[in-house]
């Protein structure tokens, strides 16, 4: 693995964020941080996303940032130059891996299917995003797609929550968990960082509880 993913899978979590006041990215990243999760995907679907992704990036810095929802080579371009060290797409689009690889970010194409999986081969890749994980069949989905597939790991992401995630990690083709449960947007928006920590502290057990194989 390359030292992104060797972060990525180390944390256990990538939690995915959407925000729409920039205001919110630095206390919210050391919120997650403080609780053993110092990683943070932050969408592009909202216009609050590239300046968010800056102020994490230089205020920051112990935590591993990236973008989602990465649709077009012109959102790369946004993120990297925001800071982004990982770009993340619900599915795979050739253009934009080329993009990213050219620039010498790790793309994180999602792919949910047998033909999907073939075509981010092609393209050199083998950390995949699954998206949406639990409506696409969740860990048995996996299971089976991984048996052909087996040089595949995936970051399953989409119905995700403390009470899945812990069979999920158990599960060697997974290398973390994405999800949006600790990272809510009404504790965002009430300024509620503390709960945030705590969310993250209780997900960062469960990583740590699976890897020591308690």
């Amino acid at each position: 693995m390359n030292d992104i993913f060797e972060k990525i899978h180390a944390i256990g979590i990538l939690p995915v964020i959407a925000l729409d006041d920039a205001a919110q990215a630095v206390p919210l990243a050391k919120a997650l941080a403080a609780g053993g999760i110092p990683a943070a995907e932050v969408t592009f679907r909202t216009a609050a996303g590239e300046e968010a992704i800056r102020r994490i990036a230089q205020e920051v810095p112990e935590v591993l940032v990236g973008a989602g929802t990465v649709l077009t080579t012109e959102q790369v371009d946004l993120a990297v130059n925001a800071g982004a060290k990982f770009i993340v797409s619900p599915g795979t689009n050739a253009k934009v891996v080329y993009h990213c690889q050219k620039l010498g970010v790790q793309p994180i194409p999602g792919a949910i299917t047998p033909t999907e999986i073939e075509t981010a081969m092609e393209l050199g890749l083998d950390v995949l995003k699954f998206f949406p994980a639990e409506p696409s069949g969740g860990l048995g989905m996996i299971k089976a797609l991984t048996a052909p597939y087996t040089q595949i790991k995936f970051i399953p992401t989409g119905g995700i929550s403390t009470a899945n995630m812990g069979e999920y990690l158990k599960h060697p083709k997974i290398l973390a968990c994405g999800g949006s449960w600790m990272v809510k947007k009404d504790l965002m928006n009430a300024g509620k960082f503390e709960e945030i920590r705590a969310l993250a502290a209780e997900a960062a057990a469960i990583v740590k509880s699976v890897r020591e194989g308690k």
